[in-house]
């Protein structure tokens, strides 16, 4: 992932985080504190190292950190609202602890950051996260991700999806 995206690459850690969160119960500014402290921090290497490290080796010293932080802070302190947004939005067969757990945290961290009233277009947050969900899933995960991130988008942002007869 390009070094030129720092608010995605803060997404990809949001996730990250969450995800290390709900395994391992820590609170939110544990695992904040790690990311920035461990993985979205420059280590320099010795001058004769020859390994250049990035983010598949859980690297993004190019992230946007405020907005990491504000994401994970969101996610966790909205998720008695956020959770049951999902859930009513999922079909009844298919209960919230079925979603993989990446594909949980993905869609929580859409959902804070769509909650954001001053966040970017619902669009912008839809392609930003279906972006990322290609890294980590097949394409049926990506067609269920694509399908809920517009649900929850048109729940939380409906004046960015405007009625045909608006036009």
């Amino acid at each position: 992932m390009s070094t030129e995206r720092p608010r995605t690459l803060a997404r990809v850690a949001a996730i990250q985080a969450l995800y290390q969160g709900e395994q391992t119960n820590e609170t939110a500014e544990t695992v904040i504190d790690q990311f920035v402290r461990h993985r979205l921090t420059k280590h320099p290497l010795p001058a004769t190292s020859t390994i250049a490290l990035s983010i598949e080796d859980g690297l993004s010293p190019d992230a946007n950190a405020p907005l990491f932080a504000r994401i994970v802070r969101l996610v966790t302190t909205q998720q008695d609202q956020i959770d049951p947004l999902i859930v009513n939005l999922l079909p009844e067969s298919w209960p919230m602890p079925r979603l993989d757990p990446v594909l949980r945290a993905l869609l929580r961290a859409a959902a804070a950051e769509l909650w954001m009233s001053d966040g970017p277009p619902a669009r912008v947050v839809i392609n930003e996260y279906l972006d990322i969900a290609h890294g980590f899933f097949a394409d049926d995960a990506v067609q269920l991700a694509n399908a809920l991130l517009d649900r929850i988008a048109r729940t939380l942002r409906p004046a960015d999806f405007p009625s045909p007869s608006a036009a």
